[in-house]
């Protein structure tokens, strides 16, 4: 009552098919590791952008000239901010300072190309001496930054609205 029958190659066939399935490539790309990795990346530039920029606050004045052309090296930046304070890039300078520290400055740089960035509020005196300054320092490619969107003077308006 009791007997079994076994059939020949009955548990070892399953093995085998096993085996050959795991033994073929995987056909399927698994994107989620990409998919999180381009998130994580997204997520460090955008917090790393603004911090790209020099960080001396300035209300610059607008106007409707086109912007400059690029250029390889790191542009040099001087600032006068509202309390007519002076910064090279990040650095802050006194006046009395400011054409030696240019010298040594202009004495390491390829390029006597300078930006100038100043509060629309200051006076035009001290934009004028500053530039002066930079002249005298061995700079002598200045270029003014200003923001984009104000008057063209010929009467058009830039933002594309008649007031």
């Amino acid at each position: 009552m009791g007997a079994g029958v076994m059939k020949s190659g009955g548990g070892g066939g399953k093995r085998r098919r096993r085996n050959r399935r795991s033994s073929q490539p995987m056909s399927e790309i698994n994107v989620t590791p990409f998919v999180d990795v381009m998130l994580v990346l997204l997520i460090i530039f955008m917090v790393a952008a603004p911090l790209m920029t020099v960080g001396v606050p300035v209300e610059l004045p607008k106007t409707a000239a086109n912007p400059l052309p690029g250029e390889q090296e790191e542009p040099l930046t001087i600032t006068i901010d509202a309390n007519l304070g002076i910064t090279i890039m990040t650095t802050p300078v006194a006046a009395e300072d400011l054409i030696p520290k240019l010298r040594a400055v202009a004495a390491e740089r390829e390029s006597d190309r300078v930006y100038l960035r100043a509060d629309g509020a200051i006076p035009y005196e001290a934009v004028v001496q500053v530039m002066g300054a930079l002249n005298a320092g061995g700079f002598s490619d200045v270029g003014l930054v200003t923001d984009l969107g104000g008057p063209a003077l010929d009467g058009t308006d830039p933002s594309g609205t008649d007031n």
